[in-house]
């Protein structure tokens, strides 16, 4: 990784310059493959121990001055300071440290936080890498709306123009097999939508419990509505319990992906969000939606929330469909210039750096 790095940093090549000239994200994501470069060429950070968890504010411990080496090393800790005592600089670079790896910022490290810390720098290069090789491809300051969700950061993104409109948190499918980075454009909304039971799960979750219970069905707010094959094909009617809440958004695509709401509000509390079968929910659909039909007045939010309480299906076409962007960045820098590492959620690094990195060097 580091000859590749390097070739990248060090070689005026025509294509790569092309990529920075027109791809501001590229750009940043290179600069900080630059500082990590030189992280690892000095000798890389050091190993905290896990003893370090039980160390409290305003106390001391040799471990502290360690753990402040290793967070000054990755620019999360200003100052030169490795005394062993445990102040406040430390606390907040440690919540600067969370922020980065997509944790709640409370200041109190976990084993997996740890492990994260730990991951060796030239981990970090090879995720870089990796990360700028996806970036290549992606749409920079498009004209018009545009919403991005990056599935490893758990975070819906809408711009226009470039320029922010709002962020929104999302929960995202526990594997995603192939799906990396797609597009599509956002044209319908249904509001009370039925939820059509996909035939795996009917074969695997409700036939087992319809056979055990006979009311299992009407307990759950489904019917019966045909035949799938030599299955039953068995829907969900609108209201409180319908897994798809009370709205969706379609993009069409081939992955039978698309964005709704939940009856599962605190899957949105926890830092990981990647939970069983597949599309995105949203944290905020009645902002979604009062967002895509600004431009069409006749849908004012409380003939909004009058749709989606209303029980009964509706399907309502936007005006101008707005472009959507599935993206899987496992390694990105924001705005302020801070880089982010993800958890590789759907292993799809692994296999790439297997390719692209045949040796350690």
């Amino acid at each position: 990784p580091i000859m590749l790095a390097d070739s990248l940093l060090n070689k005026k090549h025509k294509d790569n310059k092309y990529y920075e000239d027109v791809n501001e994200n590229y750009k940043k994501l290179k600069a900080a493959l630059g500082k990590y470069v030189e992280i690892q060429k000095a000798g890389g950070w050091p190993v905290v121990d896990a003893n370090v968890k039980k160390i409290k504010a305003g106390s001391s411990a040799p471990v502290v001055s360690v753990l402040k080496k290793r967070l000054q090393i990755s620019a999360d800790m200003p100052g030169t300071d490795t005394t062993t005592l445990y102040n406040d600089t430390l606390k907040n670079a440690i919540m600067s440290f969370q922020v980065r790896h997509g944790y709640t910022a409370d200041g109190k490290l976990t084993d997996a936080q740890l492990k994260d810390m730990n991951v060796p720098v030239i981990k970090r290069i090879e995720q870089i890498l990796i990360n700028m090789g996806r970036m290549q491809w992606m749409v920079n300051n498009p004209a018009g709306q545009l919403i991005v969700v990056n599935i490893p950061e758990y975070i819906l993104h809408v711009t226009k123009d470039g320029a922010k409109e709002f962020d929104m948190n999302v929960v995202v499918g526990k594997e995603g097999h192939n799906t990396v980075i797609f597009t599509g454009n956002l044209n319908q909304i249904v509001f009370s939508p039925y939820w059509n039971v996909p035939p795996s799960i009917v074969k695997n979750e409700l036939l087992p419990k319809m056979a055990s219970n006979p009311n299992y069905l009407a307990s759950q707010n489904m019917e019966i509505n045909g035949q799938d094959g030599d299955l039953p094909s068995i829907r969900q009617l609108p209201g409180d319990k319908n897994a798809l809440g009370r709205v969706k958004f379609l993009f069409p695509n081939s992955f039978n992906i698309y964005f709704h709401d939940t009856p599962s509000k605190s899957l949105f509390n926890n830092d990981k969000r990647a939970y069983s079968h597949g599309c995105i929910r949203l944290s905020d659909p009645a902002k979604m939606a009062n967002y895509l039909l600004q431009n069409q007045p006749e849908w004012s939010p409380s003939k909004i929330e009058e749709a989606m309480n209303g029980g009964v299906e509706k399907y309502v076409k936007l005006k101008a469909p707005v472009p959507v962007l599935i993206t899987y960045y496992t390694a990105w820098v924001d705005d302020a210039g801070q880089i982010h590492f993800a958890e590789d959620i759907y292993n799809h690094d692994g296999p790439l750096a297997s390719k692209m990195f045949a040796s350690n060097n």
